[in-house]
């Protein structure tokens, strides 16, 4: 009884705000004008009520729906490392750095450049790591990754991508919303607003995250900006209940939310006949996924059953919030057809600082933590036929400097490397991905692209071309024009396409 009271005052207080002012903002402006056209056109009769024809994507926005031509790719894992790991102990050896290391640094890196940090001139630092070439492509990569040598003929390195933002929170952004400004729609929800989800129980685009903290940039990076609320991700947990309230209070019988929920929308559906507010429809859809998920999510976000091989060969340990643990969860939810899930994994921002942050110490660790994960989930996905229908992303929001970080000129006690915006590497793995290809050359130190760079825009517009999407014929009207994530840019990166 208490909560059919609650929900009576909902109304009323909901039917006294739009009295106060939409309501009468809609009749006063509409009145008026209604006036100043009757008086133009001699009529006085007002038309008959338009009862809008809705499509069955209006009704349930996250309806699958095919994109205009044949995409190579069903689902995307993307696994963002914020804070931004260093592509020199990584991928991208560079022998003229190890023999420089130490050295004063040239000045033609520094003239006419923006550090986070440095000041002065600082010294080189070479790579940490030892590196061999792996695999039939011969691709190099560090003894930080010695399980990741195996499934180097699965990925397309892409060894010269460029941004043009030094700070994390903004970097984030751009890096996934496509702008370092707040407000534009991320990457996954720009796909499952094009392709809605191919499991109606569950959400089109999941969000897990690990390393104790989310990004630098929050919850936005992966929001729906202006797009409909029922396209930005959900956050699931691999610790505890994997959705907050999941569970139904006591004494709540399934039968009992369901007319609750009917009684809700009913009016919900009044409104959005009333008003044509896109958000009525996405609050409808919201509360019915929230009722389905409490079905699946359990089932899918539980890792206890899997076989022992498999938690062998992730590193997985149930019950704790973990990489790990998320790899294992990103291949369940693409195998139940989720559309779209975003990693995150924080802790990469190596400046040095201490122990934690150190190049040769810190990020060793956190190599450590992602090496296995990653392999497992290439072979996992392949082996299960899931590796063809799906795109892995892996890499950060930009790059380290190949100088060693010195804040306000003085040299740190522990090996660090400031923001680098002018080259990384990132690589892409599964379908419509040409295997153990090196796409981009940077120079002898790793400071600067200097063949074959690519952009963030260049990035997504891939990514979109791979789902089957034309990146410039991708948009969504909002402020008078029509916005796509690569705003005005952008070029897909054939030469890593198979």
């Amino acid at each position: 009884m208490d909560i059919i009271k609650k929900l009576l005052a909902e109304k009323l207080e909901r039917e006294l705000q739009t009295q106060t002012r939409r309501h009468f903002i809609q009749s006063c402006v509409s009145g008026m004008g209604g006036l100043a056209l009757g008086s133009l056109i001699g009529g006085c009769q007002a038309p008959e009520p338009r009862r809008m024809q809705l499509s069955e994507r209006d009704l349930n926005p996250l309806s699958a729906t095919a994109p205009p031509f044949t995409p190579k790719v069903q689902s995307v894992i993307y696994l963002h490392m914020a804070g931004a790991p260093s592509q020199l102990e990584m991928f991208d050896y560079k022998p003229e750095l190890a023999r420089l290391h130490n050295k004063e640094c040239p000045e033609s890196l520094l003239q006419g450049r923006k550090f986070a940090f440095i000041r002065g001139r600082p010294n080189l630092l070479g790579p940490q790591a030892n590196f061999e070439q792996c695999g039939e492509s011969g691709n190099w990569v560090s003894d930080y990754l010695p399980h990741f040598k195996q499934v180097v003929d699965e990925v397309a390195f892409l060894k010269a991508v460029h941004t043009d933002q030094f700070n994390h929170g903004p970097a984030q952004l751009f890096m996934q919303t496509g702008s370092p400004r707040l407000g534009r729609p991320s990457i996954g929800s720009w796909v499952t607003y094009g392709l809605g989800s191919e499991n109606q129980n569950l959400p089109g685009f999941v969000v897990l995250t690990s390393g104790g903290k989310t990004p630098d940039a929050g919850k936005s990076v992966w929001g729906s900006g202006f797009l409909p609320s029922v396209y930005q991700g959900v956050q699931c947990r691999s610790q505890g209940d994997p959705v907050l309230y999941i569970e139904d209070p006591k004494g709540m019988s399934r039968s009992l939310k369901r007319k609750m929920l009917d009684a809700i929308n009913g009016i919900n559906e009044v409104d959005f006949q009333t008003y044509a507010d896109p958000e009525i429809l996405a609050r409808i859809n919201q509360y019915e996924m929230a009722f389905r998920m409490q079905i699946e999510v359990p089932e899918v976000m539980n890792i206890n059953e899997e076989p022992e091989y498999i938690h062998q060969l992730y590193g997985t340990q149930p019950g704790k919030e973990s990489f790990a643990n998320n790899c294992l969860l990103a291949r369940k939810m693409v195998e139940k057809g989720v559309r779209f899930v975003q990693l995150y994994d924080w802790g990469w921002d190596a400046h040095g600082t201490g122990e934690s942050t150190a190049i040769d110490l810190g990020m060793k660790d956190k190599c450590r933590e992602i090496d296995r994960p990653i392999t497992a989930l290439l072979t996992d996905l392949k082996q299960r036929g899931l590796l063809d229908q799906t795109l892995v992303v892996w890499g950060g929001e930009f790059g380290r400097t190949p100088m060693q970080e010195n804040r306000e000129g003085k040299t740190q006690s522990y090996k660090g490397r400031d923001h680098h915006v002018d080259a990384f590497t990132m690589w892409m793995a599964g379908g419509g991905i040409k295997k153990g290809a090196a796409h981009g050359l940077t120079d002898g130190f790793g400071f600067s692209g200097v063949e074959d760079t690519v952009s963030v825009h260049d990035i997504h517009a891939t990514i979109l071309q791979l789902l089957g999407f034309d990146h410039e014929q991708f948009t969504f009207d909002f402020q008078g024009r029509p916005f796509r994530l690569t705003d005005v840019e952008g070029h897909v990166i054939r030469e890593i396409l198979s």
